[in-house]
């Protein structure tokens, strides 16, 4: 069973969470925290193998968190950040400390559901590669697991310039958008990256199913190009 710590400041909130994680094959809730102080020394007692963490905590944010835990030696602990905070700030300093995916308040259960999933898939290639007989991993086997560390494909199956943490950031702000979509401007400035990463992203998702673009013609100009969710 993989081990989950969440840690969210609304004490309805985190029993929510905790609800779908335990609907969750291979998952189980050790603990919950409501504080980055509780949150912190619930980390060094229970030795989760997952944390499910909020960045808007009364005491420290989730970032300060994150800095401490990775400052740890004791705790080898995975993060996923669920927050409703999607500045680009957040999600640099998310990125940068290391966490596993980063999800957007509010979401589906089935939102959650299928990065828990990815994480298992990725944790049990972990285990793999550490019980192989072999002294030496091979590139493919390094591949392959970083491609499930990320939730993504092998890297000869993820387009140039496309990682898989960006395109999740990109599908949930097409999802809270609604039936009223984004164009590439509106989805850089919701998520804090250039509009030209925007629109290839926006792009890769209409090309593969996951969205559908639209044009929308005002008084003068070109007409401008809409994208909307497909779920």
């Amino acid at each position: 069973m993989i081990r989950v710590l969440v840690v969210d400041d609304d004490f309805m909130v985190a029993r929510v969470h905790s609800g779908f994680v335990e609907r969750t094959p291979e998952y189980e809730v050790v603990g919950t925290a409501h504080t980055g102080a509780e949150a912190i020394e619930s980390v060094v007692r229970l030795r989760p193998d997952l944390v499910l963490l909020d960045i808007y905590l009364p005491d420290m944010t989730g970032l300060e968190v994150i800095q401490q835990l990775r400052a740890h030696a004791a705790t080898g602990v995975d993060v996923i950040v669920v927050s409703a905070a999607r500045d680009a700030e957040s999600v640099k300093q998310a990125l940068r400390g290391g966490v596993v995916s980063y999800l957007i308040k509010p979401f589906r259960y089935q939102d959650l559901r299928e990065r828990l999933e990815q994480y298992a898939e990725w944790h049990r290639s972990l285990g793999d590669l550490t019980e192989s007989r072999r002294e030496e991993a091979r590139q493919e086997d390094i591949d392959r697991f970083f491609a499930r560390r990320t939730g993504g494909a092998a890297p000869s199956g993820m387009p140039k310039g496309i990682t898989a943490e960006t395109i999740e950031l990109v599908r949930n702000a097409l999802r809270s958008a609604g039936g009223n979509g984004l164009s590439a401007a509106e989805c850089a400035e919701s998520i804090g990256i250039s509009r030209a990463s925007a629109r290839r992203y926006l792009q890769h998702l209409a090309t593969t199913g996951a969205a559908e673009v639209r044009s929308r013609y005002g008084s003068t100009g070109r007409p401008e190009r809409r994208f909307r969710a497909i779920v």
